[in-house]
């Protein structure tokens, strides 16, 4: 059997749903036997791998399409909209996602010969490479354990630093060594989208951003639209309109509570945007999700464990 006839048989054992947390920490299963519409999400600091189907992803004006014979990577944590575009209940949709460890990175930095982190910080925090068997591999044997538990203490870490290892030297490994190297221009673009992900309801400006990264307002505003595709304030619109759709939809607020939340002070201009990044408006966008209880919990589910 090859590897990835491999994968999608663990997988297709081991994904009880559409996504199916595991034992092995910081890999997740995902399973769909349907194309799915778009829906936005937060992408964490990880390695995606498709064994099965296809998958868009758009984050800002940028769109990205990867199968079985890609990965993609996401190296600081970014608003996006994916879909499945590709499964059937025949061939469904079978992936995975394993989190990055930067202590981890770090340390194995120190005996991987590789280059510097010179001009890193100018990298997408987002991108797609061709698949190797090297990689896939050792990715098959990290979700082979799941099949015999007992070894996961112990090979878990040996198996992990390998992937690291793997795309530390393949065509992303400048974007992966700027997540463990300390202060580099990533880690400090990083440090302000979590400072924004948790501020983003208050008003501030790109001097304050600024003054949080250690940079001069023209250097961070540069350094932040190159790795997240997208400016500081956009980045924090996208942020504060999932939240708000997640609010009519969970939580079941009106248009002007949901935006009034997460920091609009004037209703028109939340319907503007939320219909500019949504394509309806905010009232008639939930309760299309609320009548379609797959959707609701997908998006739902999409907002709070990706």
């Amino acid at each position: 059997m090859s590897a990835i006839d491999h994968l999608r048989d663990l997988i297709g054992r081991h994904a009880a749903g559409r996504r199916t947390p595991t034992a092995v920490p910081g890999l997740m299963l995902f399973r769909s036997e349907g194309r799915s519409v778009p829906l936005n999400c937060i992408y964490r600091s990880r390695l995606y791998l498709i064994v099965q189907g296809r998958k868009r992803v758009e984050l800002g004006t940028h769109a990205f399409t990867y199968d079985d014979s890609h990965y993609l990577i996401t190296t600081v944590d970014l608003p996006v909209s994916s879909a499945v575009i590709e499964a059937s209940p025949h061939q469904p949709y079978l992936a995975l996602s394993i989190d990055f460890d930067p202590a981890v990175l770090a340390d194995l930095l120190l005996s991987v010969p590789v280059g510097g982190d010179r001009g890193a910080g100018d990298e997408a925090g987002l991108a797609v490479a061709s698949l190797d068997e090297a990689l896939l591999d050792s990715v098959r044997r990290l979700v082979a354990l799941l099949d015999t538990p007992g070894d996961i203490p112990v090979l878990v870490p040996l198996v992990r630093q390998e992937i690291y290892y793997r795309l530390l030297t393949g065509p992303l490994g400048v974007r992966l060594r700027a997540i463990a190297v300390a202060d580099s221009r990533l880690t400090r673009i990083a440090r302000v989208m979590a400072w924004m992900r948790t501020h983003y309801a208050e008003e501030f400006g790109i001097d304050d951003l600024a003054r949080l990264a250690g940079m001069s307002a023209p250097s961070l505003f540069r350094h932040f639209k190159a790795v997240a595709l997208m400016s500081p304030m956009q980045y924090r619109t996208c942020i504060r309109l999932q939240e708000a759709r997640r609010r009519l939809v969970a939580d079941g607020d009106d248009a002007a509570e949901a935006g009034f939340a997460v920091g609009y002070d004037s209703p028109s201009q939340f319907s503007r945007d939320y219909r500019r990044m949504f394509g309806v408006p905010p009232a008639r966008d939930a309760a299309r999700l609320r009548g379609d209880s797959m959707l609701l919990a997908q998006e739902v589910e999409e907002e709070h464990l990706s």
